[in-house]
């Protein structure tokens, strides 16, 4: 008789998951955080190449022309950024776990549903509508009371 309960897997025997050169280390997890991370840290970069291109239209350099200086500093430090990235959100462990596990966290949350969002906007809306007519009414007073003690002049 055979005892299938004492097969060991062979990620017992391996060892956790490891990432090898650059592929992707937990493909399938972790999609939405990751991609939510690359999506904010293109527009970054995007915005932040922009304007190291501006600035270095200002750079001379012999007789390069000064739209090839620009280009190229900003293609590089536009990659640069891209291949961290890159390296930080898909292949080095520590950062994909937490993605990972923040995801998982993110699953778990209780979310308002729209009846409750719609109704906890009209409240402030409301309170700042009050307050803000509260104020006038108490700034026109002082300001009718300044007037009739002479303090500020009436028009």
């Amino acid at each position: 008789m055979t005892d299938h309960n004492n097969t060991i897997s062979a990620s017992a025997i391996t060892g956790p998951e490891h990432s090898s050169g650059l592929s992707v280390y937990k493909s399938g997890q972790g999609y939405y955080t990751r991609m939510g991370t690359v999506i904010g840290v293109l527009l970054v970069t995007l915005l932040g190449v922009q304007w190291l291109w501006q600035y270095l239209l200002l750079v001379r350099i012999g007789t390069i022309p000064t739209i090839y200086i620009a280009t190229a500093g900003s293609i590089l430090a536009g990659g640069a950024v891209v291949f961290v990235m890159y390296y930080l959100v898909f292949v080095k462990p520590r950062t994909v776990d937490f993605l990972v596990a923040t995801e998982g966290e993110m699953k778990k949350v209780n979310w308002s549903t729209r009846r409750e969002i719609v109704g906890s906007t009209l409240a402030v809306i409301t309170s700042a509508f009050i307050l803000t007519v509260f104020c006038w009414v108490v700034d026109l007073g002082f300001s009718e009371f300044f007037k009739l003690i002479n303090v500020l002049r009436s028009n």
